[in-house]
């Protein structure tokens, strides 16, 4: 994740990775001088589900088709949200044990309010 490819104000990025995610990565990505909020989710696995014991997940994915679609995404945000500065969103494919995030969306504004409704609209769009 070290290309610096969208990081100009109005840039989005979208990575699909077979590699842990860190935050700090795609909270670099966002960060602007015009932005005063950045809020990030990240979606780790969990150790159940519906009263079973999860010791992983596994994920499959076409990257490319999949960065189109979150990109998509991203998109659709800035139409809802005008104001936001930047948006980075980072998926991993392959397993991914507990307590490990298996996405990571950043997204910067200059106010919180839109910052924080558009990581929601992004994370529930995507799931």
């Amino acid at each position: 994740m070290d290309d610096k490819e969208g990081e100009e104000d109005g840039g989005d990025w979208v990575r699909v990775v077979t590699t842990p995610l860190t935050a700090a990565p795609l909270i670099a990505r966002v960060a602007s001088p015009k932005a005063g909020a950045i809020v990030t989710f990240s979606g780790v696995t969990r150790d159940n589900f519906e009263g079973q014991e999860v010791v992983r997940l596994e994920y499959e994915g076409f990257a490319p088709m999949a960065e189109r679609e979150m990109a998509k995404i991203c998109a659709e945000a800035r139409r809802r949200w005008p104001d936001l500065t930047r948006v980075a969103m980072a998926h991993r494919l392959g397993v991914c044990p507990v307590q490990e995030a298996s996405v990571i969306i950043a997204v910067s504004s200059p106010h919180r309010k839109d910052a924080l409704e558009a990581a929601h609209f992004a994370i529930d769009r995507l799931k």
